[in-house]
C-alpha cells in the first residue's frame, strides 16, 4: 500500500492533501470536519486585523453545463477578530495533534506587527505560518497581499522580519499576477522562507450584466477586480509551479485547479510536496478528499510508488525552453472509420483553424480513397503537421489519434541548429582590439 505521509520543511502531514486558506477554513469547526473527513492539513483563512466583507463576492463561469469551471470572488481576509481565530485554533489542535493547522497571515508593513502577529500565532499551537502575499483584490489597495508579493525587496524584507522571531516553518503564498514569479520565489528564500506556496488567485474581471452594465458580481450595481480561482487555472498554476521547481531547491505547496487526485499528482509530479485545494472544496464539500486519496493510493500502487518523494518533481526534467524541443520529432493525425460519426467537426476546424490537412468526406468519396466509409473524413499525410486540432475537437473518444511517424532524421533543436550555425560563423573582418 502506498504512504501518502508528507515531510514539508520538516514537519509530517498525514497526506499531502490541505485545505487551503479561504472560505472553508474560516472557523475552528469547519476545519475539524474537514479533518474527520481526511485533509491532512489546513491553511486558515487568513488572520489580520478584522474587515467587512461585501454582499454580494462570488462570481464563476460554467461551461457546457459543468459549473464553476471558473471561479472570482472579491472577499477579503476574516471578518473575525484574531483573538477569535487563535482560540479555535488552539482548540483544533487539541482535539487534532496529528493534523497540520498552518495560520495564514496579512498585516500592516510594520515589523513589530508582524513580530506580535507572529508570536501569537505560534501560541496558539500553529504548526506553521503562510505569509499571505498574493491577494490580488481589496487588500493589495491597502498595501497589503499581492502589493508585498509584487515586489521582490518588499517580500524578501517582510520575509525577514518574520523569521527574526519565528520559532516554526515560514511559507511565502506566491501571487501569480507577475512578470516573473521566480524572482519572488527567490526574494523569499533569500528572506529566510522555509517554503512557497503558489498560485494565489489571477486578477480577473468575472463578466458584465448586459442588461445593467454592472460588472459581476454586483455590489449595488457596480463591482471590483477579483481573485479568479478553480479548474480553469489549472495549466496557469502548472506552469509557475514548473518554473520555481525548475529554479529553486525550496519545499512547494501546489495550489490551483485541483479537484481530483489526478490534479493533484500532476503538481506533485511537477515539484509540489503538498497541495492546496479550495474551490473545488466549497463547490462539492470535505469529502472529496476520500476520492482524492484513494485515487492517488490506487495510482501510486499501479505504479509502484511506495511514497510521493518516488514520483515528486519527475516530471521537472521534462519542461523544456521551447528551443530545446526536437524540431524532427513527427506525428501525423489518424481516423479510426469505425469510430467516426461523420460529424465533420475535424474537416472543419483543420479547414478554417489550422493547416487544410483533411480532405472532406465528400471529396474523399469522389476519389474512393482506400476503403474509407462515405461519411468519414481523410488526412492527407503528407501535409499533416500534427498539431492535435483535429484531435481535441473530435466528440468520439479514440477516433482520431495522433500517431509518431519516423521522419528519418537525428533530433535537431533550434538552440542546436544555433550552435551548429555559430560554429561555422566566419568573421568578416579580422579580430583584435
Amino acid at each position: 500500500m502506498a504512504d501518502l505521509t508528507v515531510k514539508f520543511a520538516g514537519v509530517t502531514s498525514p497526506n499531502p492533501f490541505w485545505l487551503a486558506s479561504g472560505p472553508p477554513t474560516n472557523t475552528g469547526g469547519q476545519v475539524m470536519r474537514a479533518f474527520d473527513a481526511g485533509w491532512g492539513g489546513a491553511v486558515w483563512k487568513t488572520i489580520g486585523e478584522p474587515i467587512v466583507n461585501t454582499s454580494s463576492r462570488y462570481g464563476a463561469i460554467d461551461l457546457n453545463g459543468v459549473k464553476m469551471m471558473g471561479l472570482n470572488n472579491i472577499e477579503l481576509i476574516s471578518d473575525r477578530s484574531p483573538e477569535t481565530n487563535f482560540r479555535e485554533i488552539y482548540e483544533v489542535k487539541k482535539r487534532y495533534p496529528k493534523n497540520l493547522v498552518i495560520a495564514s497571515l496579512m498585516v500592516e508593513s510594520k515589523r513589530e506587527s508582524w513580530h506580535a502577529m507572529v508570536r501569537r500565532a505560534e501560541d496558539a499551537g500553529s504548526d506553521l505560518l503562510e505569509l499571505n502575499f498574493g491577494c490580488p483584490h481589496g487588500m493589495s489597495e491597502r498595501g497589503m497581499g499581492a502589493a508585498v508579493g509584487q515586489v521582490p525587496e518588499y517580500t524578501e524584507m517582510i520575509t525577514t522580519w518574520v523569521k527574526e522571531v519565528a520559532r516554526i516553518p515560514v511559507i511565502v503564498k506566491l501571487t501569480p499576477n507577475v512578470i516573473s514569479v521566480t524572482h519572488i520565489a527567490a526574494a523569499a528564500e533569500r528572506g529566510g522562507a522555509d517554503a512557497v506556496s503558489l498560485i494565489n488567485t489571477i486578477n480577473s474581471l468575472m463578466g458584465v450584466d448586459l442588461a445593467t452594465f454592472a460588472p459581476r458580481p454586483v455590489v449595488g450595481g457596480k463591482s471590483s477586480h477579483g481573485g479568479y480561482c478553480g479548474p480553469a487555472v489549472k495549466p496557469i498554476a502548472l506552469h509557475l509551479l514548473s518554473t520555481v521547481a525548475k529554479n529553486s531547491r525550496i519545499p512547494i505547496s501546489g495550489i490551483g485547479g485541483i479537484g481530483y487526485w489526478n490534479d493533484a499528482a500532476e503538481h506533485i509530479a511537477l515539484g509540489a510536496t503538498t497541495v492546496q485545494v479550495c474551490t473545488a472544496a466549497m463547490h462539492y464539500g470535505f469529502r472529496i478528499v476520500e476520492d482524492m486519496i484513494d485515487g492517488l493510493s490506487q495510482y501510486m500502487d499501479d505504479r509502484g510508488f511506495r511514497t510521493i518523494e518516488n514520483f515528486r518533481g519527475r516530471a521537472v526534467p521534462n519542461v523544456k525552453d521551447w528551443g530545446d524541443l526536437d524540431l524532427n520529432y513527427k506525428v501525423i493525425a489518424k481516423i479510426n472509420a469505425e469510430l467516426c460519426i461523420g460529424c465533420q467537426l475535424c474537416y472543419v476546424a483543420c479547414e478554417d483553424g489550422a493547416h487544410q490537412c483533411i480532405e472532406s468526406y465528400k471529396e474523399s468519396a469522389k476519389k474512393n480513397a482506400g476503403g474509407f466509409g462515405v461519411h468519414v473524413p481523410r488526412i492527407i499525410e503528407d501535409d499533416c503537421v500534427g498539431c492535435n486540432l483535429c484531435a481535441l475537437v473530435c466528440p468520439v473518444e479514440n477516433c482520431i489519434t495522433m500517431k509518431e511517424v519516423d521522419s528519418g532524421d537525428a533530433p535537431m533543436s533550434w538552440n542546436d541548429r544555433v550552435r551548429q550555425s555559430s560554429a561555422t560563423l566566419t568573421l568578416p573582418f579580422p579580430s583584435g582590439d
